[in-house]
């Protein structure tokens, strides 16, 4: 059975910079896909994070990139549990990003959340489904 894969495109200004940020988080790069203008993050089995330098990413639409402090979207990251949640929003921390909110306890679900070097968003979530409210 077919199993579609998924690409995230991100801008971004330093490609070196990013790697070194998203190395210290745990995450590692497929070489194939790398040069001095792109690297492919990987994330899951079928799921990767293509960092473009901007003038590349460019190449790829004729729109503007949102202006610095702009949100155009905001990645959401499953963990196994809490403990992962808050561990890599700590990682992101000591490695440059920034944390802009509190964690959120929704009892079933708990999340939290960084900017990168670039100011994209990621929310690291866990969900325990066994505590999910029935109705």
């Amino acid at each position: 059975m077919y199993r579609p894969q998924i690409y995230v495109n991100l801008p971004v200004d330093d490609l070196d910079r990013s790697v070194r940020f998203f190395t210290a988080l745990g995450f590692a790069f497929d070489p194939r896909f790398t040069d001095e203008n792109a690297t492919a993050m990987i994330i899951g089995e079928d799921s990767f994070v293509m960092l473009l330098v901007k003038p590349f990413f460019q190449s790829f639409t004729k729109a503007p990139l949102p202006a610095p402090g702009h949100v155009g979207a905001i990645i959401a990251l499953s963990q196994p549990d809490r403990a992962s949640v808050d561990a890599i929003v700590a990682r992101a921390r000591a490695a440059g990003g920034t944390v802009n909110a509190e964690p959120v306890d929704h009892g079933f679900m708990y999340q939290h959340g960084f900017a990168d070097p670039d100011g994209h968003l990621w929310e690291a979530g866990f969900m325990d489904m066994a505590a999910f409210p029935s109705e």
